[in-house]
């Protein structure tokens, strides 16, 4: 693995410019490649999917393949069970699911497949502490990049069969979370890594960055409810003194 500091992260619409990305991504020496359904010529079924990510996955066979499974976004809601049954000859090296949908019954079924053969990761931050519940063991989600700890903290929390405190944690991050419709969507998540400390330059069209006094508006109402408590860096007490 490369210094992962140096390497860029891409990212394509369109299956030939995936195909390139998963080689490059293999040259690389990346940990593996992951895949959204095609939202505009949607896959009817589980076999199209399948398909249509089979290339893909067969430009890098050395690393794990994985499904981004969002719904919400690409409007495609296959069952992913129906996914796992239909991939396993088509696909070797798929290693998994980034699961963000609410399905918890349809989520832990994916879990539990062929004895747990796949890594099926939870993809909702502010429901985490039910894809602990349901038993996810792995997550990936935006929030995590400048509020890890509160997640960690949850994740103890669990762990130690303290749920009034899991249950207390998750309501902080769903508290900073629903920030996000008030201040432009995920533009929000890159306003807050820039008051992390970690500027991550502006959010592409059609998405609108945050104003300078829009993100100072956002900086107090994160002060108000102690998200720095639990941020990166803990820059709240630098911006008290």
């Amino acid at each position: 693995m490369k210094d992962s500091k140096s390497l860029p992260c891409w990212g394509g619409s369109n299956q030939n410019e995936s195909i390139k990305l998963g080689q490059q991504a293999a040259g690389l020496g990346l940990y593996g490649v992951a895949v959204t359904a095609p939202y505009y010529f949607r896959p009817g079924n589980v076999e199209q999917l399948v398909d249509y990510m089979q290339p893909i996955a067969a430009a890098s066979p050395g690393l794990p393949f994985y499904f981004y499974h969002i719904p919400l976004l690409t409007k495609v809601e296959l069952p992913m069970i129906g996914l796992l049954e239909t991939v396993a000859d088509k696909i070797p090296n798929f290693a998994g699911i980034k699961y963000t949908h609410h399905n918890l019954m349809e989520f832990n079924q994916c879990l539990r497949f062929k004895n747990r053969k796949y890594d099926v990761l939870w993809g909702w931050d502010e429901t985490f502490l039910a894809g602990l519940a349901m038993g996810a063991k792995g997550a990936v989600g935006s929030t995590y990049n400048f509020a890890s700890q509160l997640y960690l903290e949850i994740m103890q929390a669990f762990a130690s069969g303290n749920m009034e405190r899991a249950l207390n944690l998750q309501e902080k991050s769903i508290d900073f979370i629903q920030l996000y419709g008030k201040f432009g969507g995920p533009a929000a998540g890159k306003a807050i890594l820039k008051l992390c400390g970690i500027d991550c330059g502006n959010f592409r069209a059609p998405v609108d960055s945050l104003a300078p006094a829009k993100q100072e508006e956002l900086k107090k109402k994160l002060l108000d409810m102690s998200f720095f408590d639990f941020s990166i860096n803990n820059h709240r007490k630098s911006w008290k003194s």
